[in-house]
């Protein structure tokens, strides 16, 4: 039994496509837990329309935030305490799923014996810009978090996103689960982190074609949509923070400027480091269904992670705090609970 959890306020507008899309999935033994967190537009309309044609969802309404907690995760916490699988899927609101994903997942669990799986998304990228900035992002987060790693009991390398993680309940509990991760702004990446502590077994697979998402619309929104997320993924230290930008000067800015102003071996190397980057970025965006020239974009790309590394600290710094939709968490509140 296979409980899917997932926390949706005001998400109207991409709500009923994933939502049927979890509905019509070809796992025997399944249930949909979704928690409607203080919608303000049609979210709880959609989501009841849905319940009433199916017997596989069930709709929790949470109408106030208690004191210590950010909305998603008590959001993900009422879920779970609704459901009774003995596997969780943590999900978004707005992901698409394949009608073999849970069936494959769980297969592939079983088979490597891990409690908990992260399925690594496909992203709908459109335009030059966005693929440069998502490209590089999803870049950087496969190396900077050592994915590779994730399933080796003896690294500290960990991983989760909210597109799709599946974990055993029992591994969860013992963990602490989301009550653990209360203030925890980046709760995806952190509860990979805790189930991995608690001494379970975690993997990570690509789930490009079983698992997809519309992440963000435009430069602008991937800017905004990553502002509460990177400054807490640096523990909310702005000297972490610099340095994270002047890492991507370093390695993907200075070896074009090597190519193009060096002369004799140092242009040689520099000739050489660049076309690791661009080989690795072009395996990246052929995996994601995207021609590999989007490539030659990665001085873009690097550029535009510098500032969103920096523009997320200087934002989170000047208004003492996180705004996440609608909802304000002090830095000092934040800095406490993180894991």
């Amino acid at each position: 039994m296979i409980s899917v959890i997932f926390a949706a306020r005001d998400e109207a507008e991409k709500l009923p496509a994933a939502l049927a899309s979890r509905l019509a999935l070809n796992y025997s033994r399944y249930e949909v837990i979704a928690v409607n967190d203080r919608s303000t537009d049609a979210t709880s309309a959609i989501l009841n329309q849905f319940a009433q044609t199916s017997k596989l969802l069930r709709v929790i309404e949470v109408r106030e935030l208690p004191a210590g907690w950010m909305g998603k995760t008590h959001a993900l916490d009422a879920g779970f305490k609704a459901s009774s699988g003995e596997w969780l899927v943590f999900t978004d609101a707005d992901v698409h799923f394949a009608p073999d994903v849970l069936s494959r997942a769980i297969g592939l669990a079983r088979e490597r014996e891990w409690d908990h799986l992260t399925l690594l998304s496909g992203v709908d990228m459109r335009g030059v810009w966005e693929i440069a900035a998502i490209s590089y992002f999803m870049l950087v987060f496969m190396f900077g978090n050592s994915v590779w790693n994730v399933s080796n009991p003896r690294s500290p390398s960990y991983v989760g996103v909210g597109a799709f993680q599946l974990v055993r309940r029992a591994a969860y509990e013992a963990a602490g689960g989301h009550r653990r991760l209360a203030l925890e702004v980046i709760d995806d990446m952190k509860l990979g982190k805790i189930i991995k502590l608690a001494g379970f077994r975690s993997g990570v697979a690509a789930g490009i074609d079983e698992v997809s998402v519309r992440w963000h619309a435009g430069l602008g929104n991937v800017i905004r949509g990553v502002t509460k997320n990177l400054f807490a993924a640096v523990r909310f230290n702005i000297f972490l923070a610099v340095a994270a930008a002047l890492g991507q000067i370093l390695l993907c800015l200075v070896p074009w400027f090597g190519v193009i102003f060096a002369t004799g071996w140092a242009r040689v190397f520099a000739a050489i480091a660049l076309a690791a980057l661009l080989t690795i970025q072009g395996g990246a965006l052929h995996a994601a269904r995207k021609s590999p020239l989007y490539a030659i974009t990665q001085p873009i790309g690097a550029i535009l992670f510098c500032w969103m590394i920096l523009r997320s600290a200087i934002v989170t710094l000047w208004h003492g705090g996180v705004t996440w939709r609608g909802t304000f968490y002090p830095l000092a509140e934040l800095r406490k609970g993180a894991v």
